[in-house]
């Protein structure tokens, strides 16, 4: 968490520095170009700093849910949840089925993600009319489990060694038990419970565990661009 929160605060400075180097930010007490300078250097050190520091990582006390038994250790996380007026059978097969033109800016946020250029089928450069999980499954994640109407997850690799190449037909049991050093695995569910009042409660949960302390540095760099952070994966602990 400090790690992460360093890094964020950092490049909140940093960007006040950059901007008052055009012109003084006064109102923020950045009342000249030199003082803007010193902003923008604190800033720099920030981040550096903070990439420097060990994440925390995060145990699963209790499992819960079968996105606990594939990443029951992470350094870091994000989690949504959301009500929907629907029961639970409906809203796993609008999960299943939901194909990339049916997400509101997901194409324009796909296209800024790959800057404009075509690609192979990928969860990135989906096809129109074909759900986004079967892209996914069939590209870069992996299915790790299913429970019928309540849990789905996934899971890919957002970092590995140079030269790694996997095998052909990876299992679940081979996702769940890499550890070798210079690896970042992602793993993410979409939880789906009834509300008690004829709805649903979506829940979804990204989380990412480094193998090493060099690639939690690597994944928690700014500017690093793995596709699982669309949206972007924060620190232990924030929601």
């Amino acid at each position: 968490m400090l790690a992460v929160t360093c890094v964020y605060a950092g490049l909140a400075l940093a960007a006040v520095g950059l901007l008052s180097l055009l012109k003084p930010l006064r109102f923020l007490g950045v009342r000249s170009r030199l003082r803007a300078l010193g902003v923008l250097a604190g800033g720099a050190l920030f981040v550096v700093v903070g990439g420097s520091l060990p994440a925390e990582e995060v145990r699963v006390a209790r499992p819960e849910s079968r996105l606990d038994e594939f990443a029951p250790v992470y350094q870091f996380s994000e989690r949504h949840v959301a009500r929907v007026e629907a029961p639970p059978v409906r809203v796993f097969s609008a999960i299943r089925s939901v194909t990339a033109d049916e997400i509101l800016l997901f194409r324009t946020l796909t296209w800024i993600r790959r800057f404009g250029r075509p690609g192979p089928e990928s969860i990135l450069s989906a096809p129109e009319k074909r759900p986004l999980l079967d892209v996914a499954t069939a590209t870069s994640f992996l299915l790790l489990a299913e429970e019928p109407d309540r849990e789905i997850v996934i899971g890919t690799l957002v970092l590995a060694p140079s030269g790694f190449r996997p095998r052909d037909r990876p299992t679940p049991d081979d996702f769940k038990r890499l550890s070798a050093p210079g690896f970042a695995k992602a793993s993410m569910n979409f939880l789906v419970e009834p509300d008690g009042r004829g709805g649903s409660s979506v829940f979804t949960e990204t989380r990412v565990f480094a193998t090493d302390a060099p690639s939690r540095r690597r994944f928690a760099a700014p500017g690093w661009p793995p596709a699982i952070r669309l949206p972007a994966c924060r620190g232990p602990g924030r929601r």
